[in-house]
């Protein structure tokens, strides 16, 4: 089977067939989609972890990681060999963060916006550097998933049991600071920096994974 590993510089294969939908899945498919998918959990979540020194960092920094992200997610690109891996790429990433308390809407929100991300590789053919991109820009828009109970019952997120746990002086700034247009301008610029991020995974994986043989 023709390597369909995508080209840095955006130039296409020779083949044009379109690899097909699948569910079988090589031992090295699974080793890249565990690795690749720990490796993006672990930065957002380090990321993450400056929203305890306030809920305004939370909102500022927040989608800074998904410009970091964007360079383990790239690389993940470049190993996908059918279709399937992206989306269950976002269906593991979904099921890690739902065992770390985020929301079962989250983990469908994740795994829906990866089922798109399949769908614009696989209109690249699993070869286009640009679908690659915007499908990772796309699959960021995954960062609203947790805030959609704050969305819903907005005093029932701030009795949570976490939000109890942050103490009472940041569950009353986060009640002043995080309002939903506040929320949803964050996401925004998420996208924004998912974007950038995937722009500077394509960089750095031309300059620096290739000449390493990583990709």
């Amino acid at each position: 089977m023709t390597d369909p590993t995508f080209s840095p510089s955006g130039a296409a294969d020779a083949v044009t067939e379109r690899p097909r939908f699948s569910v079988r899945f090589s031992a090295r498919d699974l080793v890249n989609v565990a690795i690749f998918a720990v490796i993006y959990f672990v930065i957002v979540f380090a990321i993450a972890m400056l929203g305890i020194i306030s809920p305004l960092v939370m909102l500022l920094t927040l989608p800074l990681s998904a410009i970091a992200a964007g360079i383990p997610y790239m690389l993940f690109a470049t190993r996908v060999r059918h279709a399937g891996m992206i989306t269950l790429f976002g269906l593991v990433l979904g099921l890690l963060y739902l065992m770390m308390g985020h929301p079962w809407v989250s983990t469908l929100v994740t795994i829906g916006l990866s089922l798109v991300a399949e769908l614009i590789l696989w209109a690249g053919k699993y070869r286009s550097k640009w679908a690659a991109i915007w499908a990772y820009t796309v699959f960021s828009g995954w960062f609203i998933g947790p805030w959609i109970p704050l969305f819903l019952n907005r005093e029932e997120y701030l009795r949570s049991q976490g939000m109890a746990e942050m103490g009472a002086e940041y569950v009353e700034a986060f009640n002043q600071t995080v309002t939903v247009p506040a929320v949803l301008g964050m996401v925004g610029f998420t996208l924004v920096c998912g974007f950038l991020g995937a722009l500077l995974g394509t960089r750095l994986l031309r300059k620096h994974f290739r000449k390493a043989g990583l990709a």
